[in-house]
């Protein structure tokens, strides 16, 4: 049985659909207004309950833009009150006022993410599809500084940031946040395939993760990006050192600290095993780059559907994986992308389609 069966590590929700954004990239295809029909502050109270079921998952409060619920802070308070370690991603539009910062804190919030995609306006900017977003983002980062909020800073690579990686990094070190959280675009909602790197490219930017990983003075944690598991794998062999699965599967950190606010897990997470995502209507899927849904929280409890879904049940089984995912070394710790190899191929048990590996036995499984 895997460290995930009963329990995921993060469980992320969708509060709402709503945002002032219009993201290229953008997994929700954000409205302007909120849709009537999500679930109510009464409703996120007994979801709320339901993951604390668990245990003590990391709970991230996504959207659209979280903070175009007005109950947004009545379920922060909530959540932390329950026990629950609660971290948010809002957009960067004139929602983020001081005082809403200031509430956050008050709330409980343990975490505050922003996404930076360029290293500065112009490459920023285009991508978030509204003027301004840049310069209004880092003059938030330093009020939560000054708050002592931690800052996540979440950034997704695609081909017209790729070039401007380095300077991205640069940033990242001024900003002083404590993780940098790497997205790798998934052809879903917005996001299109000639929006993405190669799969040669992803290679080289999860060796330049991985060199950049020994000096950064913050984690560096990937998504949509678990063959960046095996990069590290190869790259530590390589260096001679003898790796446990358990000391391989945590974050990278140049001093070996793990304690970012929220914790890190110590085995790789990947959609529907260690991951769960509830939408705004309350449809619960393996993440929200998966738009497959197992159930709704209206009609059951999250903790069955994460438990009992057969969805669920077949992504935490890695020798259910097709193609070179299913015979490769590094399935248990890797297992690819479910959901880019949902959106590339229509089926998340098919093999990570971004990836340039080849696993040695692959060639004599199809032969």
């Amino acid at each position: 049985m895997g460290p995930f069966e009963q329990s995921p590590f993060i469980v992320i929700w969708e509060i709402t659909r709503a945002c002032e954004l219009a993201c290229l990239h953008c997994r929700a295809e954000a409205q302007p207004n909120p849709d009537p029909r999500q679930l109510t502050t009464e409703e996120g109270f007994r979801l709320l309950d339901q993951i604390r079921e668990f245990g003590d998952p990391v709970v991230v409060f996504t959207g659209g833009d979280p903070l175009m619920r007005p109950d947004l802070f009545e379920l922060i308070k909530y959540g932390v009150g329950k026990g629950l370690k609660m971290s948010m991603t809002p957009s960067a539009t004139p929602h983020v006022t001081k005082e809403a910062m200031r509430k956050a804190k008050e709330a409980g919030l343990s975490r505050w993410a922003f996404s930076i995609d360029g290293s500065n306006a112009e490459i920023h900017d285009a991508f978030r599809g509204v003027a301004g977003s840049f310069d209004l983002t880092m003059r938030s980062i330093e009020y939560l500084h000054e708050l002592g909020l931690p800052i996540q800073i979440n950034t997704t690579v695609s081909r017209y940031n790729l070039n401007d990686l380095d300077n991205l990094a640069a940033l990242m070190k001024e900003l002083k946040c404590v993780l940098w959280s790497v997205f790798f675009l998934v052809p879903t909602g917005r996001g299109k395939t000639n929006d993405m790197i190669t799969p040669e490219e992803h290679e080289q930017v999860f060796n330049w993760l991985y060199d950049l990983s020994k000096t950064a003075p913050f984690d560096i944690k990937t998504t949509a990006a678990q063959h960046y598991r095996r990069v590290v794998m190869q790259r530590r062999k390589a260096e001679g050192e003898t790796i446990s699965r358990m000391n391989l599967l945590g974050v990278q950190r140049n001093n070996g600290e793990t304690d970012d606010g929220i914790g890190r897990p110590m085995f790789g997470v990947n959609d529907g095993n260690g991951f769960v995502f509830i939408s705004h209507l309350g449809d619960v899927q393996p993440s929200g780059f998966l738009p497959v849904v197992a159930g709704n929280v209206r009609e059951r409890s999250l903790v069955n559907i994460y438990r009992n879904s057969p969805i669920f049940q077949s992504l935490r089984n890695p020798d259910n994986y097709k193609g070179k995912c299913g015979v490769c070394p590094f399935r248990n710790v890797c297992g690819g992308s479910r959901a880019r190899a949902y959106a590339v191929t229509g089926d998340y048990l098919e093999s990570e389609p971004y990836c340039t590996f080849i696993p040695p036995n692959y060639k004599k499984a199809i032969s």
